[in-house]
């Protein structure tokens, strides 16, 4: 969803304590804080950007692909997200196309260019594991403020930085977690970290964010992200690059379900 980028009155990192000091309730404390960070972090309009992909077994079988992924903002809904594998060539094509809503389930459908087929991932399939990786389908959907209940925990450090600690609640009754414990910088309220709780409330993923880089003078971007299953120990690696802001992506040419056919 569209914000102003601009930071005005009430930002700084003073004055989020003193906001926070000010809200007495955990709830309105953990809200306070995404809708703030999700506020710092809008209003680029679209984004692309280029990433490495590498699944890690248990023993540091490393195994690698090359994906792309494009983001648009809108003004009266969640954010529109693109997919696309390039290598390997077995998978070249393969696209995730996520329309995330405020209110509503997300939409998500999967192009399989081996098959030729464009599938509409149902609800009830989100959790399942997106192209082998340790993400799930719902955590390629775009993370929107009002998808989540939040509860303020406390402060904490994650990469050596000093923290807010804010478990947020999905409200979708399909999400394979009951919640998430997320880590936030004080100074840049940027996501350093986040703990993923199955529907039994066991911690079964984590997931941390490193390398952030400030483009356009505005958005913070990591170059680096790692997925741990607790589980079974495999790990996918992201590796984040070639950053690109308001490059004139269109609603109706790059963000269509027909459009995935054409995404090679």
């Amino acid at each position: 969803m569209l914000a102003l980028t601009l930071l005005v009155p009430g930002t700084t990192p003073a004055n989020i304590t003193q906001r926070l000091s000010d809200t007495p309730l955990p709830a309105d404390k953990g809200r306070l804080l995404f809708v703030e960070a999700d506020r710092r972090n809008s209003g680029y309009r679209d984004m692309q950007v280029s990433l490495q992909m590498v699944l890690v077994s248990p023993r540091g079988g490393r195994t690698e692909r090359s994906l792309r992924i494009q983001q648009l903002e809108t003004d009266d809904d969640g954010d529109k997200v693109l997919v696309v594998f390039d290598l390997p060539a077995s998978i070249r094509g393969t696209a995730l196309l996520s329309y995330a809503h405020l209110q509503a389930v997300d939409d998500q459908w999967l192009f399989l260019p081996a098959l030729k087929r464009i599938k509409k991932i149902a609800s009830r399939n989100k959790t399942g594991s997106f192209v082998g990786s340790e993400f799930a389908f719902e955590d390629l959907s775009p993370q929107e403020v009002e998808k989540y209940d939040y509860e303020y925990v406390g402060e904490g450090e994650a990469n050596g930085e000093a923290t807010y600690i804010v478990d947020r609640m999905p409200r979708d009754p399909f999400s394979g977690y009951n919640r998430q414990r997320v880590w936030l910088d004080q100074i840049h309220l940027r996501v350093l970290r986040i703990d993923y709780f199955d529907r039994f409330d066991n911690n079964s993923k984590q997931l941390s964010f490193d390398g952030y880089k400030l483009y356009a003078d505005v958005f913070w971007k990591p170059s680096f992200m790692k997925m741990i299953n607790l589980r079974t120990q495999k790990s996918t690696e992201l590796y984040w690059q070639d950053y690109m802001f308001q490059t004139g992506l269109s609603e109706d040419r790059d963000f269509s379900v027909n459009s995935l056919r054409r995404v090679r």
